[in-house]
């Protein structure tokens, strides 16, 4: 019987480049985009998304951001997956004011933040010591009926015991239950931990 010859099609790709974002191999998933236009392929957004993902959990920020903005100019409209991988990814590598940018950025694209937007802007908040926007974006997701979870608030209770706000860390734990949120182990430590930046740890007990 002659040898079949089975030539990767878009779904192909994509399902590849999936593979190596859940597996952290970034420079895989760049290279495989890059053969797609030799294999007169055409990426989609699930295509870019995939390698923005990869790029994020490689750490890689500005090609992550690269991909996004060459998105337009290949006809690809970005998602709110999109923009919430790119937010991640400089939630990780520590901008918190880009990716604050590209939250802003969302509505003149008509795309509405959600849970998992939200709670990256709030870890980059965390992570650069900025409570006040922090709250500001933990206090709006009820407003768009969003229901913060408990990675949320310890991203918030943690940027205000970086930001030296222990009365404002507590204030949150408090506020968990109200939430039907049980406060874990890293809730608890980021409060203790704001306790002891303000030299009120007896308040605890």
């Amino acid at each position: 019987m002659p040898e079949a010859r089975l030539v990767p099609n878009e779904i192909t790709y994509n399902a590849a480049i999936s593979a190596c974002s859940k597996g952290g191999q970034w420079q895989l998933a760049l290279h495989l985009l890059s053969l797609m236009p030799e294999a007169r392929l055409v990426p989609n957004e699930i295509t870019y998304n995939a390698a923005i993902s990869a790029c994020e959990k490689g750490g890689q920020w500005q090609l992550a951001l690269s991909l996004l903005s060459q998105m337009p100019e290949a006809r690809v409209v970005p998602n709110e997956i999109t923009y919430s991988a790119g937010i991640s990814a400089c939630e990780k590598s520590g901008h918190w004011q880009m990716a604050l940018n590209l939250l802003s950025l969302m509505p003149d694209v008509t795309l509405l933040p959600n849970q998992i937007t939200y709670s990256a802007a709030i870890s980059a908040c965390e992570k650069g010591s900025q409570w006040q926007p922090a709250l500001n974006f933990l206090s709006l997701m009820p407003k768009v009926r969003m229901v913060p979870e408990e990675i949320t608030y310890n991203a918030a209770i943690s940027a205000c015991e970086k930001g030296g706000q222990w009365q404002l860390a507590l204030n949150l734990l408090s506020l968990m239950p109200d939430a039907r949120l049980v406060p874990n182990e890293i809730s608890y430590s980021a409060a203790i931990s704001a306790c002891e930046r303000g030299t009120v740890i007896s308040n605890l007990h």
